[in-house]
């Protein structure tokens, strides 16, 4: 993994992009907050929210992204924005799993957001919040999908926000990937990064996903914010919007075999 410090200055840098994390975040009814500056949510980078998840958000609002009556886990995620934003959809997801690695500080906020906007969520969608560490043990996360159907064997979808910059983490991203996302045709992995994230890095990512059997393709994204929820919160005005969006790349990954 690049070094913090260079991975934020990179990001402001090159693409004028200051990362929301001093203050609350707004997106429709969602009210979102962001970790603390510490521990673990510095090291992870779990106390910002960068452009790949505003880019999700969007294709989830907008409906790019369908979730619609599906069991849905996001790894990794941060303020959780694109999951918690989906269970307040109209046609929500049936089930919501929202994880991060399992640290207080990270878990504290990631909880504090699903509580405060736990009013906004559709009552035909389910959602837990779970300390999750990639590459480790998944039975946790799949007892909570099998509760609810049996012999599933796995998520309908799973999304990963701005993780791929992790490159030494890859093989147990991919481990978590792989033992999560469903065997069958229609379940999809829905991965976004930025492009502060050297292409190599994302290229190699796709080549290993590819060894483990998902074959991840890659999608357009337009520099024009689409989205017609109110945002706000750092700045973030459909201009910036727009700017953010178009920092960010997104795969659709699938099983190859199905």
């Amino acid at each position: 993994m690049e070094d913090v410090d260079d991975f934020l200055s990179d990001s402001a840098a090159l693409f004028g992009e200051k990362p929301v994390d001093d203050g609350t975040i707004r997106y429709g009814p969602l009210v979102l907050t962001v970790a603390p500056k510490e521990g673990k949510a510095n090291t992870l980078l779990a106390d910002h929210l960068f452009s790949p998840s505003l880019l999700l958000a969007e294709f989830i609002e907008r409906g790019t992204i369908s979730l619609e009556g599906r069991s849905a886990v996001e790894l990794g995620a941060g303020c959780a924005l694109p999951s918690l934003l989906s269970s307040t959809l109209e046609d929500p997801p049936a089930l919501v799993v929202i994880t991060d690695y399992p640290d207080d500080t990270i878990l504290k906020n990631l909880t504090a957001n699903a509580e405060r906007n736990k009013p906004h969520f559709n009552s035909r969608c389910t959602v837990h919040v779970l300390g999750y560490e990639w590459g480790k043990d998944v039975s946790p996360l799949l007892k909570v999908v099998e509760s609810r159907r049996p012999n599933d064997g796995g998520f309908d979808v799973v999304i990963m926000s701005d993780l791929l910059h992790f490159d030494s983490s890859h093989d147990v991203l991919l481990r978590s990937l792989s033992a999560l996302l469903r065997r069958c045709p229609h379940a999809r992995a829905y991965v976004a990064a930025g492009k502060y994230t050297k292409a190599h890095v994302c290229d190699r990512f796709v080549e290993e996903a590819a060894k483990a059997g998902i074959a991840l393709e890659e999608g357009v994204v337009e520099s024009v914010w689409k989205g017609e929820l109110e945002v706000s919160g750092g700045g973030l005005d459909r201009e910036q919007l727009a700017a953010r969006k178009g920092m960010s790349r997104w795969w659709v990954g699938r099983w190859a075999d199905q």
